[in-house]
């Protein structure tokens, strides 16, 4: 006897699906890497479960990390996550700031069309990230951010070095926003250029030369912000700190909630031996921003310092923990700041504006600067240089630090700010900065004469951007062009570069600038593209005129059937099925003399899972039975015109009797079968069909009758011609005597 069919080879192949892939995650540089281990593993120690920090007790947090680091916990700043996310909270609520997600979520065109979500500076080399929005490459190669500022999805991590080699390999910039940015704004791109060559010299070390190059450039454009803070850092790698934070003020009066300058400012007064005013800032950063990276890795970092149980020691708790943001003037030792920390989310805000408010602004800045200067110069035998180097570096001259005390460098007391003169101004309490800067004026609205709908072109239709989508080389395309593209080949269609990362992703994110632009710029032939795709969509969801066929093997009604599709014209068929709503195509068999056969079934799609190299397997179940009125050819894969087949109902009461007799016979025949089937063939049935299903009461209700009759047909090792036949029948009483003569067959090969 010939064993059952249990699979169906065909040019398209057949399996069963295989388990979904995990997940994609792109790692972040700085602090916390790619796993989400808020605080677990210094937490654990003390108690085995989550973190306090991560429900807001500040004290119990505090007490926590420290009991861990005493018995051993490792030493890692990105362990203090939680406690870091903990302090922001208590910050942001002491200082009647809002949520950092609403802040981090707003529109970054603020400052024009082609402004960067991140520093909201003009979008020099605009680099499209996974996600479809787009970053100046300034934010992204130097890890400004972990996650996007608008959806707040996990960006890509930085390359290695800002070289132009190694940026060529890390980040590719977009080919059309930048000629856009080009033909736009000439002008404001070429002083972007300049700030990028400053930004190569700062990374070099060579801080003369980016000074010099700094202020030739801001004589030529006073009010670049981007130049202040290039400048504020050379000036800062020279040690001249006072320049720097004067640069950092200036900038800090005309966007007062820029989070990197905060960040820029911190690492100054950290290198100039100022660790509770640059912890400050650095929070404040992070309340304006929870997802700047850099900030909170220095936050972790000092946290780790301040925690090491040498750093505990009674003569060290003062000078350590005095110098906190959330401590004033409090008692010094261990135990006290825990209660000061714990109160303060007792105590009502209210209450904590008054006592602030109550103290001499330049007293309480001088305060925390004998604080932090305590820090610095309190020694203890055998731990003065270690001291030294947990407080920060370098360290100040006496009359270094004199000066910068006199001229009050806290932010939270005063600003500096640059008058038209040149000379310093302190910022008056209750005055509202100027918001007018550089980048609300250096690029608005675009002239219309600029404006061409042939810059929104793609390269593969020819035809307006409709979804466009950019690559990890840079170049973008419709969605459906690109997709189509790498049905054939995993590579760019202009550069040949690989895509098969991509591919495998398979994110296809809208590139969100670029589809702006069109819907503001070009309305009417954005209308015109999107009534051509709607016609295309629409031709493509008739299910009786043209209608895709899969030409691969026998399905039937009712009966699961898994394919594995890798040819291109079967990957843009499934696609298409997808993206019209429908999810259905035909199924029919070869035929030599036709293409193929004059009979099928439409199958269903129910799930589909994409392989990394463009391949799927497709669950699928058969539908309607239906017969080919008229042949065609879409694009590579046949189509046909269809009408469906019902069969035709019993209505005579002898009739309907003498049918379900005989459907009862064929049924416990196809029973007694299967049973007496070899147990390696019973069981690999089951495997790839599932159960017979069970018989039915109303033998007419389905159109096309009993569910167990297209199983069975399907089990049956027969003759695809065979099946055919059965398959084109609109008689249940004929398809069930066909059945019993199948089965006659079979029994007697049974029993020999």
């Amino acid at each position: 006897m010939s064993s059952p069919a249990v699979a169906r080879g065909s040019a398209a192949g057949s399996e069963p699906a295989a388990p979904a892939p995990r997940s994609r995650r792109w790692a972040v540089g700085g602090g916390g890497g790619e796993e989400e281990r808020p605080g677990r593993a210094a937490a654990e120690p003390a108690g085995r479960r989550e973190p306090p920090a991560l429900e807001g007790h500040l004290k119990a947090a505090l007490e926590a990390y420290a009991a861990a680091l005493r018995r051993g916990a490792p030493a890692r700043p990105e362990c203090l996550g939680a406690l870091v996310d903990c302090l922001v909270v208590n910050y942001r609520l002491r200082r009647g700031l809002g949520s950092a997600a609403g802040s981090a979520g707003g529109s970054g065109s603020a400052g024009g069309p082609l402004s960067c979500p991140g520093c909201r500076g003009f979008l020099s080399e605009p680099v499209t990230v996974p996600c479809g929005h787009s970053y100046c490459r300034r934010c992204l190669r130097r890890e400004l951010r972990a996650r996007c500022r608008r959806c707040r999805d996990r960006l890509p991590p930085a390359e290695p070095a800002p070289a132009p080699a190694a940026a060529a390999a890390g980040f590719r910039t977009s080919v059309v926003l930048s000629h856009l940015a080009d033909k736009w704004f000439p002008g404001q791109r070429e002083r972007a250029r300049a700030a990028g060559r400053l930004g190569e010299l700062l990374h070099q070390g060579r801080y003369r030369e980016a000074l010099a190059a700094a202020g030739e450039a801001l004589r030529a454009e006073p009010n670049d912000l981007t130049l202040k803070i290039y400048r504020a850092e050379s000036y800062a790698g020279l040690q001249e700190f006072k320049a720097a934070i004067e640069d950092l003020n200036g900038v800090l009066f005309q966007l007062p909630n820029w989070p990197e300058v905060y960040f820029r400012k911190g690492k100054v007064l950290q290198d100039a031996g100022f660790l509770g005013d640059a912890l400050q800032l650095f929070l404040q950063c992070l309340a304006l921003d929870e997802d700047f990276a850099p900030a909170k890795l220095q936050v972790e970092k000092i946290l780790c310092d301040l925690l090491l149980p040498e750093n505990l020691k009674e003569g060290l708790k003062e000078s350590s923990w005095s110098s906190l943001p959330w401590i004033k003037n409090r008692p010094s030792n261990f135990s006290s700041v825990i209660q000061a920390s714990h109160s303060s989310g007792d105590t009502s805000l209210k209450q904590n504006e008054e006592r602030e408010d109550s103290s001499e602004p330049v007293k309480g800045s001088l305060n925390r600067a004998r604080s932090v200067q305590a820090i610095n110069l309190t020694e203890m035998p055998g731990r003065g240089d270690g001291l030294k180097r947990v407080s920060s570096e370098p360290l100040l001259s006496a009359q270094e630090k004199g000066v910068l005390l006199k001229r009050k460098l806290s932010l939270l007391e005063q600003d500096v700010i640059i008058n038209e003169d040149g000379k310093n101004k302190l910022k008056k309490q209750g005055e509202t900065p100027n918001e007018v800067c550089m980048f609300a004026l250096a690029y608005g609205d675009i002239p219309e004469e600029l404006i061409d709908a042939s810059d929104f072109e793609c390269s593969l239709c020819m035809r307006l951007f409709f979804e466009p989508v950019t690559t990890p080389c840079g170049h973008s395309f419709c969605k459906n062009c690109l997709e189509r593209c790498l049905d054939h080949a995993p590579y760019c269609p202009l550069c040949k570069e690989s895509l098969k990362e991509y591919l495998a992703d398979r994110r296809y994110c809208v590139t969100q600038l670029l589809e702006e632009l069109i819907v503001k710029y070009l309305p009417d032939e954005l209308s015109e593209r999107k009534k051509i795709y709607d016609e295309e969509t629409a031709e493509l969801s008739h299910l009786t005129r043209n209608v895709p066929i899969f030409v691969c093997t026998m399905a039937y009604p009712t009966v699961p059937c898994p394919l594995h599709v890798f040819e291109p014209r079967y990957r843009l068929m499934i696609r298409r099925s997808i993206q019209t709503g429908t999810k259905q195509f035909g199924m029919c068999v070869s035929d030599t003399q036709n293409g193929f056969a004059d009979y099928g079934c439409m199958l269903q799609i129910r799930n589909v899972h994409f392989l990394p190299d463009g391949r799927s397997v497709v669950d699928t179940v058969g539908g309607k039975r239906f017969r080919v009125l008229k042949r065609g050819m879409k694009d590579g894969y046949c189509t046909a015109d269809i009408e469906y087949l019902e069969d035709v109902k019993v209505e005579n009461g002898d009739e309907v009797k003498t049918l379900r007799e005989l459907h009862d016979l064929v049924y416990f025949q196809a029973c007694s079968w299967f049973q007496n089937l070899r147990d390696r063939f019973r069981s690999q049935i089951l495997q790839h069909f599932g159960s017979m299903p069970e018989r039915e009461e109303n033998l007419q209700a389905a159109p096309n009758g009993p569910a167990w009759c297209w199983w069975l047909l399907a089990v049956l090792p027969v003759d695809p011609r065979y099946q055919l036949s059965v398959l084109a029948m609109k008689s249940l009483e004929e398809r069930l005597t066909k059945i019993q003569h199948i089965l006659t067959y079979f029994s007697r090969d049974q029993s020999k």
